[in-house]
């Protein structure tokens, strides 16, 4: 790999890091809109980047959290999440081969879609949803996190919306998407996908991003934090857009 790409998609990746820590907005989405707008690396590529460092993320926060989970929802939303991880994948390597205009309208219109969704505030429902919900909103995050390697807004949006203890929504969500990361790498090494290229840009990325996390924490910016999400959703917008118009 050439270094200034390296050095470019490094780059991205500590500004990625550092705003999720101060905003709390999707580590991944943030480096697939950046890098997708930049045309920097292949769309299969970025996904296949965010899906391991989706996994160490999740792993390091796995521990002691087991004991929180509400099994039967995390249970019914895996068997929506594993095949349609399987169907994300297939078509993001369609689309790659021979629809490249679809595929940058596709990415487009998820990048707008998970900016607004992870900007709203879903309202608390009365009762627990049933199993088949979290079933179809995991295939939808299934799908998600195969196109694009963004397996987060609709099991989020779903979860937060139940009569539960946020510590057991967050840990539902570590375990989810623990699955979804690891499911997804396991696919695409099978296929032959998981090159020397996509180890090196996660083994450098890392710890790029947990020293931009470091400093997140320590020294937020001197911006009103609602103004900042403002932003980060007018950038993901405006990148969103630029992939739609461009594809034709």
């Amino acid at each position: 790999m050439e270094p200034g790409l390296l050095l470019h998609f490094l780059a991205v990746a500590a500004l990625a890091g550092y705003f999720h820590t101060v905003t709390g907005f999707g580590l991944g989405i943030i480096v697939m809109g950046a890098t997708s707008g930049l045309g920097m690396l292949s769309v299969a590529s970025v996904a296949a980047v965010i899906s391991l460092m989706m996994l160490v993320n999740c792993l390091v926060a796995l521990p002691g959290r087991l004991k929180y989970v509400h099994w039967r929802s995390v249970c019914a939303a895996g068997l929506g999440i594993v095949p349609a991880i399987l169907l994300g994948v297939l078509l993001l390597d369609y689309l790659e081969e021979g629809a490249t205009a679809w595929l940058r309208v596709m990415l487009g219109l998820v990048i707008i879609y998970c900016g607004v969704s992870l900007f709203l505030e879903p309202s608390r429902r009365q009762g627990l949803s049933s199993p088949r919900s979290f079933a179809l909103f995991g295939g939808a995050s299934g799908f998600l996190g195969g196109l694009f390697g963004i397996a987060g807004p609709p099991l989020i949006y779903h979860c937060y919306r139940q009569p539960i203890e946020l510590v057991r929504i967050s840990s539902m969500l570590i375990v989810l998407f623990s699955l979804t990361s690891a499911v997804r790498t396991l696919f695409i090494a099978v296929q032959g996908q998981l090159n020397a290229d996509i180890l090196l840009l996660t083994a450098w990325s890392i710890p790029v991003i947990a020293v931009s996390t470091f400093v997140g924490r320590r020294f937020p910016p001197p911006i009103p934090m609602k103004l900042l999400r403002q932003g980060i959703v007018l950038f993901l917008v405006v990148v969103g857009l630029r992939l739609i118009f461009s594809a034709g």
